[in-house]
């Protein structure tokens, strides 16, 4: 592919694929490399020719990757072909830790320098998992202050490197331009509502959140007017559900718009995710929610060693958020929770959230990807 380094990349889903792309933005304002590997449009528009969707590897549960466990094995077995054939100077895989280790344990070629993007949450739960960290890759990146301790207590070089959602822009959403263009008036009440990045996911959760939209307007006594971010992908799986919807609707599959939407917005009901941190950089009270197989939950119960999902309630350490998980993910329990962020409770939230997110800030106050940029080409002028 040329004399220049190359970098093999590896991203799973929507998360992931955001921070690929600024991660990939990072390397190249500060040296002259190429990248080969997976990824979504996000690092597509950074120049990287994804070597299938990135969107097959999007599955997330135990029960839930049953029925694609032989095409992503065989996405396993192509991507280690592909690296085998590019020789590349490094590789660096984003979170997704199951495609991560099925790929690397396959991978031949053990002198290419591996770095891994986004620690496991050892924290959370299954801790023994930093053992097979330190078997697969050389170096780890982490999000979370706290966490480097627990992977360099086994030999493996850690380095935080801040929260990349801290680049996203998701406070700099332009609302009033937003309603102008789609003719909302300034006194409508408006509902930003995001099911999820996963097609399971979507359908997990549109109907219970249909309802919680129709248990808001009772409530409130008037239409809501619901704005609906999706990836493009997800536009035919979602149409169904809008058949019937309460009140006005916009889909969005403009991810250039989504902080604008945001910024619209007056409440926010989101499955469990990224996404949750987008909304508290833009200042929008929400409440999260998530179903998942019940047999996976089940067995996630056991073994999950925290008391929240939301990764700011967790560094806090209390319900700064409100989330209704598995039984409690109920409309009527939803739309209670997103009446009383209409008022004091919502400022409430978002004063509160602005402490937690300081803590995910780098050190040196750079961009967080412009830190975990540095690191990278550190390791790769030492091979």
């Amino acid at each position: 592919m040329g004399n220049k380094p190359l970098i093999y990349i590896i991203a799973g889903e929507a998360s992931g694929d955001a921070l690929g792309a600024r991660l990939m933005r990072g390397v190249h304002l500060q040296s002259d490399v190429e990248f080969a590997g997976i990824g979504g449009e996000l690092m597509c528009a950074e120049g990287l020719k994804s070597l299938f969707p990135m969107q097959e590897l999007s599955v997330m549960g135990l029960m839930e990757i049953i029925p694609h466990l032989r095409n992503i094995l065989k996405r396993v077995s192509e991507t280690v072909s592909h690296v085998e054939q590019l020789k590349p100077d490094m590789i660096i895989t984003i979170d997704s830790p199951g495609f991560a280790h099925a790929f690397i344990k396959k991978l031949k070629s053990h002198d290419i320098p591996r770095v891994h993007y986004v620690a496991p949450t050892v924290w959370a739960w299954k801790p023994k998992r930093v053992h097979k960290f330190k078997r697969h890759f050389d170096m780890l990146l982490t999000l979370l202050p706290f966490e480097p301790p627990y992977f360099e207590a086994v030999g493996l070089k850690s380095q935080f490197v801040g929260h990349s959602v801290l680049e996203s822009g998701a406070d700099q959403g332009d609302g009033v331009r937003f309603r102008k263009d789609l003719e909302i008036p300034s006194d409508q009440l408006c509902l930003c509502l995001l099911p999820g990045s996963r097609k399971g996911e979507v359908s997990r959760h549109m109907e219970i959140f249909k309802d919680s939209v129709r248990a808001l307007q009772q409530k409130q006594g008037k239409d809501i007017y619901t704005i609906i971010p999706t990836l493009p992908h997800l536009l035919g799986l979602l149409e169904p559900f809008m058949q019937d919807w309460p009140g006005p609707y916009h889909l969005l599959s403009d991810q250039s718009k989504k902080f604008d939407a945001m910024a619209a917005c007056d409440i926010a009901l989101a499955a469990s995710g990224t996404v949750a941190l987008e909304l508290a950089m833009a200042k929008l009270p929400c409440v999260v929610a998530y179903r998942i197989n019940p047999l996976t939950a089940a067995i996630a119960k056991r073994m999950i060693k925290v008391n929240y999902v939301h990764l700011l309630n967790i560094l806090e350490n209390k319900a700064i958020v409100p989330e209704r998980l598995m039984k409690d993910c109920r409309a009527d329990i939803l739309a209670e929770d997103l009446n009383e962020l209409l008022g004091d409770a919502g400022r409430a939230q978002i004063n509160e959230l602005q402490t937690a997110l300081d803590k995910l800030k780098p050190i040196s106050g750079e961009p967080p990807s412009f830190v975990a940029a540095r690191e990278i080409l550190k390791l790769l002028s030492c091979k």
